[in-house]
């Protein structure tokens, strides 16, 4: 009987390695999202790996395997797949750079409407401040769940691309094109996290699902575009002057040509990273205030 009461006391103590209290709430309310997150991300990771492998065929269909050479005037089988490789490669890191760039607006809507918004307007935010979960503790969980989620796995699908930006610049655009820029660095991480952020700081002032969507992804697009606009300002570019005319490498951000094309003023490739860190540091400072207002917003407006 010892024995039995032993075993069973010992069953009741193990910790189950499933998550427990807000973070499991927040998880299992958001379900139907945390799954679709999970499936995008496997089959982005599955793309970027398997286009990552036919690099060598893609880098072959811009050199001159890629034409005619049959007496035919016809390209040969192994140009045709060089080429196919070529197109598969450019289309495939378009279609993720595009989809990373651009995750901070439907992260916002989400935020906003979803995360927080419907909780406040449907009155289950209160159900559950008033069983023993404080309001803070609430938005805290709200956030870091998806938080750690979104950086997680911005950072994977960042860091799977990096290699393919690098090692074939020519297949997938020159870094300072906008798409490439913000998927390829540390800015992919920010740019969702300060979508998250203000999405839920509109849900918290409008307090209704579908307002504070719209209200999201107004913020986020204006912050997204003012940044665009302003990103060449982040690093002091350089100046060259010569007395006779000149080219720039394809490599370098051409901002500004006189006439007689002897003046440029540019931002050369060694400034993709103090470029990147400056706008990461201001998406992630915008993403800090927001975060701040929303719980002093909330303090103001709970008992």
């Amino acid at each position: 009987m010892t024995t039995t009461l032993t075993a069973t006391a010992a069953r009741s103590g193990r910790r189950s390695p499933r998550p427990r209290g807000l973070a499991w709430t927040v998880l299992r309310l958001h379900r139907t999202a945390l799954i679709f997150w999970v499936l995008a991300l496997t089959a982005a990771a599955a793309a970027l790996i398997w286009t990552y492998v036919i690099g060598g065929e893609a880098r072959r269909g811009l050199s001159a395997c890629a034409a005619p050479v049959a007496a035919d005037g016809l390209p040969s089988c192994d140009s045709v797949i060089a080429i196919t490789a070529d197109d598969t490669y450019r289309t495939i890191f378009s279609l993720l750079a595009d989809a990373l760039s651009y995750l901070i607006f439907p992260v916002a809507a989400w935020a906003g409407g979803a995360l927080i918004g419907r909780e406040l307007e449907s009155g289950t935010a209160r159900l559950a401040w008033t069983q023993s979960v404080t309001p803070v503790r609430w938005l805290a969980a709200k956030l870091a769940v998806p938080a750690a989620l979104l950086t997680a796995g911005t950072g994977t699908v960042a860091l799977l691309k990096g290699p393919m930006r690098d090692g074939n610049p020519s297949l997938v655009g020159d870094w300072y094109f906008p798409e490439v820029f913000i998927s390829t660095g540390p800015t992919a991480v920010a740019y969702p996290l300060a979508g998250l952020a203000l999405g839920a700081l509109a849900g918290l002032l409008l307090r209704r699902a579908l307002p504070a969507a719209g209200a999201g992804l107004v913020a986020a697009l204006v912050l997204f575009n003012v940044l665009e606009r302003r990103r060449e300002d982040f690093w002091p570019a350089v100046a060259r002057v010569e007395a006779g005319e000149f080219e720039l490498p394809r490599s370098a951000w051409q901002l500004d040509w006189n006439q007689h094309f002897t003046r440029a003023t540019f931002h050369p490739q060694s400034h993709y990273w103090p470029l990147q860190y400056v706008e990461t540091g201001i998406v992630l400072a915008v993403a800090a205030a927001a975060t701040l207002t929303a719980f002093w917003l909330l303090r103001r407006r709970t008992p």
